[in-house]
């Protein structure tokens, strides 16, 4: 088990699942600060494992001077917008938000309570925030760039598996962020003689048996979404297994798991800094002053292992740019 994942299993034992704080905690600590993060995982994610560490490198007690409650809705984003509510009625000091849907609702649910975010691309287009130098308003956090990362993300794929001609394009049609990318993958794949064979899913259920049915005479390859709305990289991630197909994600999560590559900013590291970010606003900052951040660290995510099974050979060339190789 890899250092994250311990720690992911630590986290996930410690937080807060039903509500935020434990009562003797409150007693202890009457200026506690409670985190209250928001997500549509099926638990705790990388982002605010990093979010906690950072916290405790900057010299914060957890338990009693910050606590972290989770509240998560396994891939439903209509379920969102409730669950945000409910870290506001139960008294989150501040709502950390992984992704842009999560940020969308507790956008919705205050304009008083601190919002910062990770994994969101573009916050000034979803107008969370009027500019990353002033973002104005009760929101800020880091950005992670994953529009511009878009196509380099099919380029990585189609250098690492030579005879990818034909790529599997699954995602929610409800998933705004998804659909806004269609057109950057669209343009990439033309540059790189591929062909997209698109699959707008709008249930959970459809995502599944899509995903079940698809074959290796059918797709090269499978690129997911980024979002683990309607359970899409885990249907993925099964269809690649069984299939013997190569799959590039989002996220080493699914690397670690099987999948074959990931190529995105680093959710661990991104909880890390975002962790500086809360620090200034109780430290008394508005959030409308403290700039949106760029990422500071991209990694690139190989499973030779993976490659193995599958009879691929990984260019020399990419395995000396990857940041970190699973065996």
């Amino acid at each position: 088990m890899s250092r994250l994942a311990r720690r992911l299993l630590q986290v996930s034992v410690v937080l807060a699942v039903a509500g935020l704080i434990p009562h003797r905690a409150e007693a202890q600590a009457p200026r506690l600060v409670k985190i209250g993060v928001l997500t549509e995982a099926w638990g705790s994610t990388p982002a605010d494992v990093g979010l906690r560490d950072g916290l405790l490198e900057l010299g914060y007690r957890e338990n009693e001077q910050f606590v972290i409650g989770l509240r998560f809705t396994q891939g439903d984003l209509t379920a969102l917008p409730e669950a945000a509510q409910a870290l506001v009625r139960r008294g989150a000091s501040i709502i950390f938000a992984y992704g842009e849907h999560a940020a969308k609702a507790a956008q919705q649910a205050t304009n008083r309570l601190p919002v910062v975010f990770v994994g969101v691309s573009d916050p000034v287009e979803l107008h969370l925030v009027q500019s990353f130098a002033r973002p104005g308003g009760n929101i800020t956090g880091i950005a992670d760039n994953t529009v511009a990362l878009a196509p380099k993300r099919l380029e990585i794929f189609h250098e690492l598996v030579p005879g990818l001609r034909r790529v599997l394009l699954p995602y929610d049609v409800s998933d705004t962020h998804s659909v806004s990318l269609l057109g950057m993958y669209r343009d990439a794949a033309r540059r790189l003689g591929i062909t997209l064979v698109e699959r707008p899913l709008r249930t959970e259920h459809e995502a599944g048996t899509t995903l079940a049915r698809v074959g290796k005479s059918e797709v090269d390859g499978i690129l997911s979404p980024k979002f683990l709305s309607l359970n899409i990289p885990g249907f993925i991630l099964d269809t690649a297994s069984n299939q013997q197909l190569p799959a590039m994600f989002h996220s080493a999560f699914w690397v670690e798991r099987g999948g074959l590559v990931s190529y995105a900013a680093n959710l661990y590291d991104s909880g890390r800094q975002a962790a500086r970010l809360v620090d200034r606003i109780v430290k008394g900052a508005r959030p409308g002053d403290v700039p949106v951040e760029q990422p500071t660290k991209f990694d690139l995510v190989i499973n030779v292992k993976t490659a193995r099974v599958l009879g691929l050979t990984i260019p020399p060339s990419v395995l000396l740019r990857a940041d970190r190789v699973i065996e």
